[in-house]
């Protein structure tokens, strides 16, 4: 049992964990609330969920992507099981890149080209961050490192 508590909640005390999780964090709220809520600009979960649709996602799988941006992105911010919420982006990248952002190629499509949309290369970093926090931890000043604390 300890080594699965260790496995969820362990952290080294990383400063560069702390500023990759806190920014990550950042992002995957303000776009899960957009998703979520309507916050920030968004459209909510209904427009979302109908947007979704015309890229052949169902429903609920809609929901889970966006709860997963906006409360995974919450969990970062806190530092509270950040290496399962870390798990949980990277998915949501993975089926990002697989549905809608592969086909545009790597870039983003600065050039705002008609018919064109932006490459992968956002959601790839967004990834390799969240791969950060999911083989190291949290970090420094986190609920999670004050659960099970190592790598002093």
């Amino acid at each position: 049992m300890d080594d699965l508590i260790g496995l969820v909640f362990g952290t080294y005390p990383s400063w560069s964990h702390l500023v990759v999780r806190v920014v990550l964090g950042i992002i995957f709220f303000a776009h899960g609330a957009q998703k979520t809520f309507g916050w920030f600009g968004g459209h909510g979960l209904s427009a979302t969920i109908g947007g979704f649709r015309q890229m052949s996602v169902p429903p609920a799988a809609t929901v889970i992507a966006a709860f997963t941006e906006c409360f995974g992105g919450l969990a970062m911010i806190v530092g509270l099981l950040a290496r399962p919420a870390a798990l949980g982006l990277v998915a949501v990248m993975v089926v990002a890149i697989v549905k809608v952002h592969g086909k545009h190629g790597f870039f983003l499509n600065f050039s705002m080209a008609p018919g064109k949309g932006h490459g992968y290369e956002y959601n790839l970093a967004l990834m390799a961050m969240a791969l950060s926090i999911l083989i190291g931890g949290a970090g420094a000043i986190s609920i999670d490192r004050l659960i099970v604390p190592f790598g002093d």
